[in-house]
């Protein structure tokens, strides 16, 4: 519990620099949006730190998974830095990234630095704890974050003998975060909605939509990385990228698919949006994270489910504003096969009043993104169906 605590507090901190730089960088490529021709030059920084410094961390969340199942090394203290850098340097030059990765990442690595000599059952609570803390303390959400350390590692399966460190750790990381004066983005509150067979047929309807939409963008964010991989020297793979993604968006005469995207997403619950909105930023995260720049998927998710949920509005015979907290919601879950971590993200920043829906929303997705996920090094504990019952145990990124 010390332990879980002094890692909550680490967390917390280093989140809360995060984003204080983050909304500075944001601010800042606001205002000087020629800086997006400077992306292919910040890809071949980032490209290079990582290829001469950081060439055993460049896996991100996936070494902190590994390192869950199967323990071999403390984590470099360094990816604190790296990631950080990375991430800050790709919203400042205009990439099409988020920011959980790199939260997730420093709380793991500043957990795994007080778990050195703790045996290996010990050291795999507090790296699941440094995971919580991250995630709690950059979206100001300590129950989902909280259970997205239990749920995240291991599909299909919660490991509840981490439950105590992975609760303290997020609660006291998003109070520290807090504490430093650090605010989050606020989302309307959803309006209670009565219960009838249109409105669960379509909300089953819009979940699946919200999983496939998860599924597709895994398999391609996963698909441009390999054909980048193709590239014998790694540092030119994110310089080619960045050239791809700023010339796309030059063409397209708009930076509104740039860093987070979080002004899009609050407009997305304020009146229905066009379909190219979540197709657009579908497609340029991933060719920005497949190509190598750091960042996270998770922000992006939400803006590509808000903006899918909204655009829903014109065909479905629900509100917009609780289809795109239904999109906000679901696309992460089919993404990261964390169902129950995102429904009690729904309900801290929307309220309680559409919790059927959001859990509707959330469970449909996660089953129809499949045996899929944004992060390879998800172990399948328990197929989603008994049909798949002979896919327990294999890595989603095999």
């Amino acid at each position: 519990m010390l332990l879980a605590g002094l890692v909550g507090a680490l967390a917390g901190t280093a989140s809360a620099g995060f984003l204080i730089s983050l909304e500075w960088v944001t601010a800042w490529r606001t205002t000087h949006p020629w800086a997006l021709a400077l992306l292919p030059l910040g890809g071949l920084l980032v490209g290079l730190a990582y290829h001469y410094f950081g060439n055993r961390v460049v896996k991100g969340n996936n070494l902190i998974l590994d390192e869950i199942h199967r323990p071999s090394d403390t984590i470099p203290l360094r990816l604190v830095p790296l990631v950080l850098g990375g991430t800050l340097l790709t919203h400042l030059l205009g990439g099409s990234a988020g920011r959980e990765g790199t939260a997730v990442q420093m709380g793991g690595a500043l957990a795994d630095q007080l778990a050195r000599w703790l045996p290996r059952r010990e050291r795999r609570l507090l790296l699941i704890a440094g995971m919580s803390a991250g995630f709690a303390s950059v979206f100001g959400t300590p129950l989902a974050g909280a259970v997205f350390g239990l749920e995240v590692y291991l599909l299909g399966a919660v490991r509840y003998e981490a439950i105590l460190p992975s609760f303290l750790a997020a609660v006291l990381a998003d109070a520290v975060t807090r504490a430093w004066g650090v605010g989050h983005t606020h989302y309307p509150t959803l309006a209670a909605l009565p219960l009838t067979a249109a409105g669960l047929g379509a909300a089953v309807l819009a979940g699946g939509l919200f999983g496939l939409a998860a599924r597709g963008f895994a398999a391609l964010t996963h698909a441009i990385s390999k054909l980048f991989s193709r590239l014998a020297y790694p540092p030119l793979r994110p310089v080619v990228g960045g050239a791809l993604v700023a010339g796309a968006m030059w063409a397209v005469g708009t930076m509104r698919y740039a860093g987070l995207g979080v002004p899009v997403i609050v407009e997305a619950f304020q009146h229905q949006l066009g379909a190219q909105d979540f197709a657009l930023k579908l497609l340029l995260t991933a060719l920005t994270l497949g190509a190598g720049f750091k960042g996270g998927e998770v922000t992006p998710l939400f803006f590509i489910g808000a903006a899918l949920g909204s655009a829903l509005a014109g065909v479905l015979p629900l509100p917009v504003a609780l289809l795109a907290g239904m999109g906000f919601v679901g696309v992460f879950a089919g993404a990261a096969n964390t169902p129950l971590a995102c429904l009690l993200m729904g309900l801290e920043l929307f309220g309680v009043q559409a919790g059927v829906y959001l859990a509707l929303a959330c469970v449909v997705a996660y089953l129809f993104s499949g045996h899929t996920g944004i992060y390879g090094s998800q172990v399948v504990g328990q197929a989603k169906h008994p049909l798949f019952g002979r896919l327990a145990g294999r890595r989603l990124g095999r």
